[in-house]
């Protein structure tokens, strides 16, 4: 798209301002300004000291580049049918990240082909997967077979689990991944085969927490993003949100378990994935968590169950394919929705809709459903947690 800013561009807006891996965080530096020697003069007659210049976020700046379709796209993750639909709906929107599901071509991830989806694209997007080992696997074809969850949690020890993460992530790093969604941090003792069963590593919080923690470790060393997931926790939940509505213990249980992980957690560098999961006494009648305000209040804030406000990205479930959203809200509702609420990544599995998406949100801004600063800081976020600034 002619508007869209190169990367090279973008380092030129910002010569002279550190970049940082994370908006807001690390160090910023400030560019003296050439005045004459009368301006300097005047200046210092007239005032002891010059103000302090504002240090300039990079990601800030970065989202100022793009116009306000293109902060759009940034907030939208889209699963794709192999490497020619990538380089397409990159050419055409621009999105901030592609989704790699069992369905997709595997001559993507095998042949080495994400190079040719990042060459299409004015930012390179991330690379996302579901790959927490045992049944949930998008790439043991290729890099072999992990334990689920709770296998490991039984068999293996912390350490070991660290170092299988790093090994895994390595090679899903080499293969062009770059977010993994995973692990998985809901506290559950339902039987394996169960929609959570043997995704979860225990019953006990302090156990997924540190077999969880090691895990988004290893992959983080190996440089791939992990996404913890279900907030606010699948893990007693009523049914499978992908063929109907769940319903989870009230949020007055919740915080004494399976918020537990996340509190610990939210702060170690991971982004948060929200499940389609009605919560007694926090979503609204009707209104799974992730497309409600109220969820994602208690996630951003951490008041009330004991956490720290979580400032990387909050990726929605999959919002095309699943039955607990769908038999309420289309695509094109339910991603307004959810960035209204306050999600910064809507995820579904197909580009087709992409620019009908785009068209709403563009008029959720224009008309005040969806307030503009906010979609920049969700754009701010998104482009920090790939490293786009």
């Amino acid at each position: 798209m002619s508007n869209f800013r190169s990367p090279v561009g973008i380092a030129a807006l910002v010569i002279g301002v550190g970049f940082t891996a994370s908006c807001g965080g690390g160090s910023t530096e400030t560019a003296a300004v050439a005045t004459s020697s009368d301006v300097t003069t005047t200046v210092a007659a007239s005032t002891p000291e010059a103000a302090p210049v504002a240090p300039v976020d990079a990601c800030v700046t970065f989202v100022d580049s793009l116009t306000e379709r293109q902060r759009l796209a940034q907030l939208l993750t889209v699963g794709v049918t192999g490497t020619a639909d990538a380089i397409d709906i990159m050419a055409r929107e621009q999105v901030g990240g592609i989704f790699i599901g069992s369905w997709t071509d595997s001559t993507t991830l095998a042949n080495g082909e994400v190079p040719q989806i990042n060459d299409a694209a004015a930012v390179p997007p991330m690379v996302t997967i579901d790959e927490e080992g045992g049944r949930v696997s998008r790439v043991e074809d290729l890099l072999g077979t992990d334990p689920s969850a709770r296998e490991t949690a039984q068999t293996m020890t912390v350490d070991e689990t660290y170092q299988m993460a790093l090994e895994r992530g390595r090679g899903l790093r080499g293969l062009g991944v770059t977010v993994d969604y995973a692990p998985v941090v809901d506290v559950s003792s339902q039987p394996d085969d169960s929609v959570i069963g043997d995704r979860s590593y225990s019953d006990d919080p302090a156990v997924v927490v540190q077999y969880a923690g090691a895990y988004a470790q290893g992959l983080r060393d190996a440089g791939v993003q992990p996404v913890i997931k279900h907030f606010p926790g699948h893990g007693s939940g009523s049914g499978d949100s992908h063929t109907g509505a769940v319903t989870t213990p009230p949020v007055e249980q919740l915080i004494q378990t399976d918020l537990v992980p996340f509190a610990q957690l939210s702060t170690t560098g991971v982004g948060v994935m929200v499940g389609h999961l009605d919560v007694p006494g926090l979503t609204a009648p009707g209104e799974p968590a992730s497309i409600s305000p109220a969820v994602m209040s208690l996630l951003r804030d951490g008041v009330g169950y004991g956490a720290a406000p979580f400032t990387g990205p909050i990726f929605t479930d999959d919002l095309s394919g699943m039955a607990a959203i769908t038999n309420r809200l289309g695509i094109v509702a339910a991603v307004e929705a959810a960035l209204v609420a306050g999600a910064d990544v809507a995820l579904w599995l197909t580009t087709d809709d992409v620019p009908q998406v785009l068209d709403n949100l563009e008029d959720a801004v224009a008309t005040g459903r969806l307030d503009a600063a906010q979609v920049d800081r969700s754009a701010a976020t998104v482009a920090g947690f790939k490293g786009a600034c």
